[in-house]
């Protein structure tokens, strides 16, 4: 079994032309789909993969209900797990947090430097006890981003400053704990309670730093990701194989880290 813990895809009506935007704005980064809900899926079946959750971003507060309806849309599907997204400047955000339980969404997901916050600003506390009481996971793009310039708005460093305000609740940092800052992640992530995900990671990451990142962190704190489409599910895996894990190691962050965290 395979859970990729870290896929993008949109609405059919917008799919061609986000995908385009994005990959203009990352540098020319070609996808591995054409960014819908099928082709993803046609792409994660062919590689092996059986389950994969979907992160969303909410990058405005008017676009908070939009992208959440279309998480919601997806609760029935039998392969993608939805995660919501909400705003931090939106007026409705506690609300949608509620609807999004009720709907049955498992997770949450945040990227600071989209939204334009300071992983650690103490305006996002409450925010965060909030989702962490409601019982969401919390999934953190950290690191750089390549289509944005500096300042980088969760660094490993920042990330670790605000992690008691979660009290236990789950926490994800993505992209090996902060892309392109993995000096940083085994200073101030490794060995603390959050979870880290290998998205992003093929030709990317040198395999040095992956396996000091996986050796310096609990296993069952490691989860596969892909970032598809900006990354393929077959790449990601030969990465994972590249690093010589034994194979509970390798079972754990390829789906049962996963399974156990989303109560499969």
């Amino acid at each position: 079994m395979i859970i990729d813990f870290h896929t993008h895809f949109f609405p059919d009506k917008i799919a061609q032309k986000a995908i385009t935007m994005l990959s203009k704005y990352s540098g020319g980064i070609t996808p591995c789909t054409l960014g819908t809900a099928e082709s993803s899926k046609d792409i994660l079946k062919k590689s092996g993969v059986e389950k994969a959750v979907l992160l969303s971003v909410a990058t405005n507060p008017k676009q908070q209900k939009n992208v959440n309806d279309f998480a919601v849309s997806l609760i029935s599907d039998s392969m993608i797990i939805p995660f919501g997204s909400v705003h931090p400047d939106s007026e409705e955000i506690f609300d949608e947090l509620k609807r999004l339980k009720n709907a049955g969404i498992k997770g949450i997901k945040l990227h600071p430097d989209y939204q334009n916050f300071f992983v650690d600003e103490d305006r996002m506390i409450p925010i965060y006890k909030k989702i962490a009481e409601m019982g969401f996971i919390t999934v953190f793009h950290s690191g750089i981003d390549i289509g944005f310039p500096e300042p980088v708005h969760c660094t490993p460093e920042r990330l670790s400053h605000i992690l008691d305000a979660f009290d236990g609740a789950p926490v994800v940092a993505a992209h090996l704990g902060g892309y392109l800052m993995y000096e940083d992640t085994l200073k101030y992530l490794c060995g603390k309670d959050v979870y880290i995900d290998t998205s992003f990671s093929c030709g990317k990451v040198p395999p040095y730093y992956a396996k000091q990142i996986i050796a310096n962190h609990p296993c069952d704190r490691v989860l596969f990701g892909t970032d598809m489409p900006w990354s393929s599910p077959e790449d990601e895996l030969s990465f994972i194989d590249s690093l010589e894990l034994n194979a509970g190691d390798r079972d754990a962050i390829l789906y049962k880290n996963a399974k156990a965290i989303l109560n499969l």
